[in-house]
């Protein structure tokens, strides 16, 4: 995929070692220096399989600041999601009998004090022309809340349990020793659409206007002080609308 810029800001892979450092360390800046845990002096958020993971690397022109990053893992159908880093938290049997290919999209991240919409457009346009060069049929991964309190997004919890499970042939199921089992728990309680908007992560917003849907149980990391939920994308279901403005986005001029 070639580089491509939208106002100030220009999206690339990943190139060199030192690319894939630099967004390591983005990472740890959002992921982990703010839950307080001690840095080991590398201030690195690493893991096994940045190897096996293409990274998106967007920066500001005016500085060459790295103000986002998130990779992704291309997979040639559901036979190998096992490799993946959500199957790790969720049993994704369902999902090995996916007969196309599929890429999961982790670590997105933003740089603490990076609020333009236009890195998030951004990012979507540099996704979607990558699915679009790689007949990608799947998207999928983990979506954040911050925290460890359940009821803090109880309402968005409560949306997702109404409108947004997963297909029962896909279903994801638990696997993870602590999970909040939200459809369970919440199976009466009806959400309010405005505070289950307010309390939604962007980027699950983002999947969910594609049509994505969600696993119904919240894996509780402690490490991270974060639950997360599994969320898919088939990309023919995306609606129409939604799939022309993201082929806009990604036909941005280099």
């Amino acid at each position: 995929m070639q580089p491509f810029c939208k106002g100030r800001y220009r999206a690339r892979l990943a190139e060199t070692p030192g690319d894939l450092r630099e967004s390591q360390r983005l990472r740890w800046l959002a992921f982990v220096a703010r839950t307080g845990r001690s840095d080991d002096g590398q201030s690195l958020d690493a893991d096994h399989l940045d190897d096996d993971c293409r990274h998106m690397l967007i920066h500001d022109l005016r500085d060459d600041r790295l103000v986002c990053s998130f990779r992704f893992l291309p997979l040639a159908d559901g036979s190998q999601i096992a490799r993946s880093y959500s199957a790790q938290f969720y049993d994704l049997a369902a999902l090995g009998r996916f007969d196309g290919p599929m890429v999961e999209m982790g670590r997105f991240c933003l740089y603490p004090d990076c609020h333009d919409p236009d890195v998030i457009r951004l990012a979507w346009g540099a996704l979607t022309r990558f699915i679009e060069e790689t007949g990608v049929e799947m998207l999928f991964g983990c979506s954040s809340f911050s925290g460890l309190d359940p009821e803090t997004h109880a309402e968005a919890f409560a949306m997702l349990k109404d409108r947004h499970l997963a297909p029962r042939r896909w279903w994801p199921r638990v696997k993870a020793p602590t999970v909040f089992r939200f459809a369970r728990a919440l199976r009466l309680r009806q959400p309010d659409p405005r505070r289950a908007a307010e309390t939604m992560p962007p980027l699950l917003r983002s999947y969910l206007a594609m049509g994505g849907w969600v696993s119904d149980h919240a894996v509780v990391d402690p490490a991270l002080m974060t639950m997360h939920v599994f969320t898919g994308v088939e990309i023919r279901a995306i609606p129409p609308a939604r799939r022309r403005l993201l082929h806009a986005l990604a036909q941005q001029p280099a």
